[in-house]
């Protein structure tokens, strides 16, 4: 059975133009990684939590910021690794100077018996979507078509 996760692709309009929200992942693996290294806020869920349940409190404990308004679902992808990534698009104007990140521990250095604790997310930006397109994990490309397509007028 494959990880399942869920997130929420945040977007808002500044200047006529579309924004998405995206973050980047906390810890000494990703601290020199930027273009592909990107993503929306996410995280697994186990089979008794609903996708969407699971994509508002990973928003939550990713960035600190509740999203509590209707959820556009944007269909499931499946990442390099074979995990299953669900996601869903909410417009807002989320103010990255507030992200609070939850906190993981692991063994830093290696092999050092020394434990150290890193930000899940150590930044969160706003980028029009070609800037987004660059920056964020590839297999999570196709979530931004689906929103720009669900967004353009008929």
């Amino acid at each position: 059975m494959p990880k399942r996760s869920a997130g929420i692709l945040l977007y808002k309009y500044d200047g006529g133009a579309l924004f998405v929200l995206l973050v980047h992942p906390g810890g000494p693996f990703w601290s020199n990684r930027d273009l592909g290294a990107w993503s929306i806020p996410k995280g697994e869920y186990g089979p008794d939590e609903q996708p969407e349940a699971a994509a508002r409190r990973e928003f939550l404990e990713e960035t600190g910021i509740a999203v509590d308004g209707a959820l556009a679902f944007l269909g499931e992808l499946r990442q390099k690794s074979g995990k299953l990534v669900t996601a869903y698009a909410s417009e807002s104007d989320f103010d990255i100077t507030k992200i609070r990140s939850n906190l993981f521990e692991m063994e830093w250095p290696p092999h050092s018996g020394k434990t150290q604790a890193f930000p899940e997310v150590d930044r969160a930006g706003w980028f029009s979507l070609s800037d987004a397109r660059e920056k964020i994990n590839a297999s999570q490309r196709p979530f931004l078509d689906r929103l720009e397509a669900s967004l353009s007028p008929e």
